[in-house]
C-alpha cells in the first residue's frame, strides 16, 4: 500500500522517535531509551510495507531481527548481549542475502579489494581490542566476520552497479560497521560518554539509508 498520507505519517514517526530515543541517551533518561528505541525499527518497518510495493522477504526479516536486537540491547546481562549480538548477527546474513541476489560474480581485483579494505579493518579493530574481550571473544569475532563480509559485498555491489541506490548501500553498511565499531570500542575498551550516542546516530542513519536503498532498488 503506497499512500502518500501513510508514508509521510511514517516518515515523520520514524524521525520523532529517533530523535527522542537520541535525547533520552543525551540526556541519560532510561524512559525515553527503553520506550522509544524499539519504535525505531517497528516505525521503519512500517514505513518500508508503506511505501515497498515488491515487500522483500530478506529486508523484513532483517530489520525484524533488527528490531529484536535493538529490545536485546536494552538490558545490561551478559545474556541479553549475546542474545543482541545474535539477533544482529541474523540480521547481517539477511542483508548479505538481499545484496547477493544483486551481484554479478565478481572478478578476483574486486575480491582483492573488498578483502583488504573491510577485513583488514576488523583486524585492526580486534588488534585494538585485544585482550579486553574476554568470554566474547569467540562471538565478537564472528560477528565481526559476518558485518564485514556484508560491507565487502555492498562495496563489490556499488562497484559493479555504480548507481544511487548501490552508493547509498554502501554508505548504509559503512555507517552500520562504523556504530558496531564504536560500541564494541565503548562496551570492551574505553567507556566514552559521548560515544553511546555516536553509536545510536550512526546505526539510525544506517538503517535509514539502507531501507532508502532497497526502496530505490526495487524502483529499477
Amino acid at each position: 500500500m503506497n499512500s502518500k498520507p501513510n508514508v509521510t505519517l511514517a516518515t515523520a514517526f520514524f524521525f520523532m522517535v529517533s530523535i527522542l530515543d537520541l535525547i533520552g541517551i543525551f540526556a541519560d533518561n532510561e524512559w525515553l531509551k527503553t520506550t522509544f528505541k524499539p519504535l525505531i525499527l517497528l516505525s521503519l518497518i512500517a514505513l518500508y510495507l508503506f511505501v515497498s510495493l515488491k515487500k522483500n522477504k530478506w529486508y523484513l526479516l532483517a530489520l525484524i531481527f533488527s528490531f529484536g536486537g535493538d529490545v536485546f540491547l536494552l538490558f545490561d546481562a551478559q545474556s541479553y548481549f549475546m542474545l543482541g549480538l545474535g539477533s544482529f548477527l541474523l540480521a547481517h546474513l539477511f542483508y548479505i542475502t538481499l545484496v547477493s541476489k544483486q551481484l554479478k560474480k565478481p572478478n578476483n581485483k574486486e575480491w582483492l579489494l573488498s578483502f583488504v579494505i573491510f577485513f583488514g579493518f576488523l583486524i585492526g579493530l580486534l588488534m585494538v581490542l585485544k585482550g579486553h574481550l574476554g568470554a566474547f571473544k569467540i562471538p565478537v569475532v564472528v560477528y565481526g566476520l559476518v558485518i564485514s563480509s556484508f560491507g565487502a559485498l555492498c562495496f563489490i555491489n556499488n562497484l559493479q552497479q555504480k548507481d544511487k541506490a548501490s552508493t547509498v548501500l554502501l554508505i548504509g553498511a559503512l555507517l552500520f560497521m562504523l556504530s558496531d565499531s564504536l560500541l564494541a570500542v565503548n562496551k570492551f575498551y574505553r567507556s566514552i560518554e559521548i560515544l553511546n550516542l555516536l553509536v545510536m546516530l550512526t546505526y539510525i542513519a544506517a538503517q535509514y539509508l539502507i531501507f532508502r536503498a532497497v526502496v530505490l532498488a526495487e524502483k529499477t
